[in-house]
């Protein structure tokens, strides 16, 4: 084992000096074939110039002279109708149109000195005329300020036309080459090198990084710490290849003289965005300090207050009063609020605070926040209200409104509703706290509340003995799975009717979700309990004609030997004698009074 880990720290040695040395060629690269022709981030004057000493513009109208995208100097005074910027632009087209032509030679700039005047001219054309204004402007006399002009021009001339040459061209292609060579090997080796970084820290996070920790509680595990470490590389990735890409694009566009300047300009915004972040991030320490200090607090309290309510949520901690299914919802509402807390606290950290933009932000969020949440804000406070009444729980069997079912979510904003057809109501909590409530699991949750009771109700006729009713819907009900025989089910007799008495079978029962497959089977035992007593169930307003007509028991609870009655026919002639004695003694009567 130790010849083995010898051999592994001899690897990662190894390793370790290869990338050192792939760095030092690419930095190698950069420095021989890349610095020297990168125009003019490395090219030196061909002729050095003597230093100008300049006083502040105190002319508005100054204007510079301009040549390749290079500004020699600038014009401050005019010369009679002439302004500064007139003579600048005149003086950087004459410039221009030389620089273009081969055939004029650089030796052939010269300074002549006249009594009133200084010359700049090119053979025989006067490219600038030097005036003792212009002398004043820079606290110089005509002549140091012409030699001195005459100077950066010709630098300046012979850099334009080595830039545009053939040669010049085919280096600036070549270096282009290498350069992009270059940039994509260096993102190739991030591309290889950063994710074994990962994986190496990812090994070391279960091996190697120790957790912080407070005696047993963990204030940062050592997952979490390898995490962290993982993030950091990656911004150290994503910051690397900013940097490459800010160094690539104006090194490529610095080879060629069309795009130099476009190139050192996109440079020196890169630079500036860089250092102005750098200053900014400087400035802003102590405000990521003390967010880092909220951020850090109210993670650690929440990560507490969840071990607490964790450990009431399983019973490890009792608080008088504080049920245990309150426990969940109360640590979402502790960590929203503390959440809302530490924004306040952090929001005058934030970058950009007290600015117009931020308040109008804010005034805007504020306002439409107030527009469009009064319903939101309503059923949030009817949810919480939910909670805290203890309506109803996860998994009871209720009915709000018209809908049935089980509660199969409750949050904040809304309840569903599982029916027994599978089907998810969602109904806002708003309109669940104003309906009303039935639930039917509540007894099976208290142990100390009698068990639920099913009733179901059959009207018979006043021929049958109530107390035999009473005795086949209790046996009814006692052959019914999933009703208790203890307590005991019982009937009342509801009402007496015109036709019927109405009678109400009740039972218990400790499975309030399965109640429609009980009521089921309980009326099933009922038809079967009556039929086998031979009691017709002649409910609701049932009636029948019992001359000749066969019972309404089922055929396979009658005797065998049972037959339906045959049909009663009296004669009508016992009818016409009962009515002509009733009219003989009426007139025997009449005679007898008349007599009288």
């Amino acid at each position: 084992m130790k010849r083995l880990s010898k051999i592994t720290r001899k690897k990662n040695f190894l390793k370790f000096q290869a990338l050192k040395f792939f760095f030092a060629v690419i930095a190698l690269c950069i420095s021989l074939f890349i610095v020297p022709f990168s125009g003019s981030y490395a090219q030196a004057p061909a002729n050095p110039t003597p230093n100008v000493t300049t006083t502040p513009n105190s002319n508005p109208e100054a204007m510079g002279v301009i040549l390749g995208g290079e500004k020699l100097f600038d014009i401050r005074a005019g010369v009679g109708a002439f302004t500064a910027e007139e003579r600048a632009r005149a003086v950087t087209n004459r410039l221009k149109a030389i620089a273009e032509d081969p055939t004029v030679k650089v030796n052939t700039f010269a300074v002549d000195d006249k009594p009133e005047t200084t010359n700049l001219t090119v053979g025989n054309r006067v490219l600038l005329t030097v005036t003792d204004a212009d002398a004043r402007a820079f606290d110089q006399t005509r002549q140091a300020l012409a030699r001195s002009y005459l100077a950066k021009i010709q630098t300046q001339v012979v850099q334009y036309r080595q830039e545009r040459s053939p040669e010049f061209i085919r280096q600036g292609i070549i270096n282009t080459a290498i350069a992009t060579v270059i940039f994509l090997a260096t993102l190739i080796l991030f591309a290889f090198l950063f994710p074994k970084l990962y994986t190496q820290v990812n090994t070391f996070g279960s091996t190697r990084i120790p957790a912080l920790r407070i005696q047993n509680f963990d204030l940062l595990p050592a997952t979490r710490i390898s995490s962290l470490l993982i993030s950091i590389l990656k911004f150290l990735r994503w910051i690397l290849t900013l940097g490459a890409l800010a160094f690539y694009i104006p090194l490529v566009l610095s080879f060629f003289p069309w795009t130099k300047q476009f190139g050192r300009q996109v440079f020196q915004y890169f630079v500036k965005a860089a250092v102005t972040s750098w200053e900014e991030f400087i400035k802003y320490l102590p405000n990521i300090f003390a967010l880092f200090i909220v951020i850090f607090v109210t993670f650690y309290l929440i990560k507490l207050l969840g071990n607490f309510f964790i450990a009431i949520e399983r019973g490890n901690l009792t608080i008088q009063g504080f049920y245990r299914e309150w426990a969940r919802p109360t640590y979402k509402l502790s960590v929203f609020l503390m959440i809302i807390l530490a924004a306040v606290v952090a929001f005058p950290y934030l970058p950009g605070f007290g600015s117009p933009a931020f308040q109008g932000v804010s005034l805007f969020l504020g306002v439409l926040f107030s527009l469009g949440s009064t319903a939101v804000v309503a059923n949030i406070v009817a949810g919480i209200i939910l909670i805290y009444t203890r309506a109803f729980q996860i998994g009871d069997r209720v009915k709000i409104a018209d809908a049935i079912g089980d509660i199969a979510e409750k949050t904040l904003l809304v309840t569903r509703i599982r029916t027994i057809k599978n089907v998810v109501i969602t109904l806002p909590n708003s309109t669940v706290l104003t309906s009303q409530i039935v639930n039917y699991s509540a007894a099976q949750s208290d142990p100390e509340h009698p068990p639920l009771v099913l009733h179901t109700n059959i009207t018979l006729g006043y021929d049958v003995p109530w107390r035999k009713v009473h005795e086949v819907l209790i046996d009814a009900a006692k052959v019914t799975q999933d009703i208790l025989t203890e307590p005991v089910p019982f009937v009342l007799q509801k009402s007496l009717d015109d036709f019927y008495v109405s009678y109400e079978l009740n039972a218990y029962t400790k499975r309030p979700a399965i109640m429609a497959r009980i009521y089921s089977e309980l009326h099933q035992n009922i038809q079967d309990k009556c039929n086998e007593n031979g009691i017709e169930i002649l409910s609701p307003h049932y009636s029948a004609i019992r001359d000749g007509n066969q019972i309404t028991i089922p055929e396979s609870y009658l005797p065998a030997d049972y037959t339906p009655p045959g049909i009663r026919i009296s004669p009508l002639n016992g009818i016409f004698n009962y009515l002509n004695n009733q009219s003989q003694s009426s007139s025997t009567q009449k005679t007898t009074e008349g007599k009288d």
